[in-house]
This record gives structure tokens, sequence and C-alpha cells, in this order.
């Protein structure tokens, strides 16, 4: 039959296609990802790559030379956007050099210490911030700007988990290969463990997210219901009961604990980083496009989502009233105006989230979830660059 043979060859055709594509995206990964790790492993050598002999220059540099990398394996596997891709670089390399070059100029040595230890924390940040500036150049359309960026965040989870298995296995590796050597009563010598360590953290952020990411589809036209990005989104929902169960518990504690974080840093400590783990938990629980839930669990599913968001606004109340006495007690400190910085930005996209959820119809909840999230990843990204290019000047 003529046509059952034409539809065969197409087929064909288009298995053939993608199956070279693929190849090429993996070829352009692994020499990308071995010249990423050859520059980690230069940077691993912490004796000599030290800042201010407070912190290693990997800790800083990692996030920046990670993103400009992704970025030029996105370039390279599309052949489009080198432009685009040189002048976000040259911007991520700029904020590293802007925190290496700046901190030694900083007041006492415990100011320098403070600053470099939020830059590293922030950094990160501001790098994944560049390769979503990448993906999402004009992205203005208010439904379709917001749906990229959101499935932008989800597809930065999925790969950030992906990354996290990748250091696993790279760590049980590296910790049978040393095993094993030392059986035999060899010991490894500090380049070849920094080979290991250093080189091998540095292949992982590439591939990662070509095991995870299609270069030639944009961030909401990626895959997000099968395969590990299935099983993530499964996963995340299994934990909103669960989560919502331990806040209310929490919640109920808090009278009988109350000035804890008032008098203790490193509880208060805690309460912020359970409001982020919060935060992208719910970030995870929202769907990109259909849930594949029925009416009746995707009711509940929105549902308990509002209920984790309300406990986590209370939390977040309390923790800023915890991070407000303190300052009222020991003043400004680069660590308290940064963390309440954080929290003002959580209760303003926890506050928004539930205000604009209770003015949109129940049948358009997810649209108004992606435009929440949208905007409070652009609040989280300002009060970034505040913290790394304002903060030394205050």
């Amino acid at each position: 039959n003529l046509l059952l043979a034409a539809w065969r060859y197409r087929l064909e055709e288009d298995d053939q296609g993608a199956t070279t594509g693929s190849a090429r995206k993996w070829r352009h990964a692994l020499w990308i990802s071995l010249i990423s790790g050859v520059l980690f492993w230069a940077l691993a050598d912490l004796d000599h790559q030290q800042v201010l002999a407070h912190i290693p220059t990997l800790i800083l540099a990692w996030a920046p030379i990670s993103a400009i990398f992704v970025m030029t394996f996105l370039a390279l596997s599309t052949g489009r956007h080198f432009a685009r891709a040189g002048l976000l670089a040259a911007g991520a390399a700029a904020v590293f050099g802007y925190v290496y070059f700046l901190a030694p100029q900083l007041g006492n040595q415990t100011y320098q210490e403070h600053y470099l230890d939020l830059a590293a924390g922030h950094l990160p940040l501001i790098a994944w911030a560049t390769v979503g500036g990448f993906l999402l150049w004009r992205a203005t359309d208010v439904d379709n700007g917001a749906r990229n960026r959101f499935a932008f965040l989800i597809k930065s989870l999925e790969i950030m988990i992906t990354g996290g298995l990748f250091v696993m296995a790279g760590g049980a590796f590296t910790g049978i290969t040393i095993g094993m050597f030392e059986a035999l009563g060899i010991q490894l010598s500090a380049p070849v463990i920094r080979i290991l360590v250093g080189g091998g953290a540095g292949v992982i952020p590439v591939l990662a997210v070509v095991a995870m990411y299609d270069p030639d589809a944009p961030p909401m036209a990626q895959a997000f219901a099968h395969g590990l990005s299935g099983l993530i989104a499964t996963l995340m929902r299994l934990l909103l009961p669960l989560t919502l169960l331990v806040g209310l518990i929490y919640v109920a504690f808090i009278p009988f604990n109350f000035m804890q974080p008032f008098l203790d840093r490193d509880v208060l400590a805690i309460y912020n980083v359970m409001l982020f783990a919060v935060m992208a938990l719910l970030i995870g629980v929202t769907p990109v496009h259909g849930s594949g839930l029925s009416p009746q669990m995707e009711r509940w599913l929105r549902r308990a989502l509002l209920a984790v968001a309300a406990l986590a606004l209370l939390v977040s109340l309390y923790a800023t009233a915890a991070i407000v006495y303190r300052i009222a007690g020991g003043g400004f400190t680069p660590n308290r105006l940064t963390v309440l910085g954080w929290n003002l930005v959580n209760m303003a996209i926890l506050g928004y989230l539930l205000f604009k959820q209770r003015q949109t119809p129940e049948a358009h909840w997810v649209p108004a979830m992606h435009q929440v999230i949208s905007w409070g990843a652009n609040l989280y990204v300002a009060w970034g660059v505040a913290v790394i290019v304002l903060l030394p000047w205050l």
C-alpha cells in the first residue's frame, strides 16, 4: 500500500532526525561539561584558591561558571542566540567579579566575611536568572510569558533534583574508588581526589540540563507529564498533605515555645529555610498545563495548596517579628537585613497568592498561580541583586 509506505518512510525519517539531534546535543554537552570540569578542578585547589583566606573561590564561582557553560550548550545545540548567550555570560561573570574585587575593599574583616557568605548564597540565584533570561528573552505576553516563566521554574526544580541524583551517584563512585585503592594500601594524591570531586562536580550542571531539557523547545513546550518529570510532580503532590499536617501540628506548638526564634538565631534560621522549602513545594505542586487529576482531586489539590500557603504566611509573619525584635535589640547587620528582606518578599508573594486565588474563579486557578509565581520570581531576582550589589554600600 503506497499510503502506508509513505507514512512508514515519514516516521522512520522523524525517528532518525530525532536520534541525530539527540546525539548532537549529547556530543555538545559532553565536551562542554568536560571543559567545565577542568575549570572546577583548577579552582578546587583549596590551599591556593581562597578569597580573603575565608571562602574557597569555587564556592563563589561555581554557579556563574555553570550558568555560562549551560548557556553555551543551549546556544550551540540550537545554533542560535550566540550574541544573547555572550551578553548574559558577560553579565554573570561581571557579578562574580564585582563580589570578588569589592569584598577586600569593605570595612573590617568581619563585614568582609559576612558579605562573602551572603554572596555565596545569592550568586546561584543570579546565575539561574541569567539562564532564565536566555530562555525567556522577550517573553512579554502576559499569559504566555507567565506560563513560560512558570515552566522554566518547574524545569529548574527538575534539573536541580536530577543534579542531586548525579551528585549522589558521583559521591558513591568517588567513595568506592577511594575505598578500593585504600584496600590495596594506596593513598590517592590530592590532585587525583580533586579530579574525582572537583572535576566530577563540574560536569554535572550541563549533564543535568541535557538530561531534562530540550533546547529546541520553549519552556512551556517541554515534557512534564512523563518520566522523571511526572515522578517529581507526583512526589511533590504527595508531600503537600504531609506538609499541611506537619504545619498544623507545628503551629499548634508555637505558643508553648514562642520566644525561641526571638532568642536563638539557629531556630530563626531553621524557620527561614523551612519557608523557602515551602515556596518550592508550592511551585512544584502547581500544574504547568493540566493536572491530569479528576475535577474533585484538583479541587482538593487547590484547597491543600491554599492551606499550606496560609500557614506559611502565618509562620513568615512570626519569623519576621523575631527578626524585627533582634534588630531592635542589636541593630542592623548584613545578615539581619538580608533575612528581613527575604521574609518580606515571601510574605508579599504568599499574600498576593491568597488574594489572587480569592479573586479568581476556581476554573482559572492554575493561570492565576502562574501569574503570581512569575511575579514572585521577579521579586526573588530583584532582592538577590540588591543583596549583592547594594548591600555593601548601606
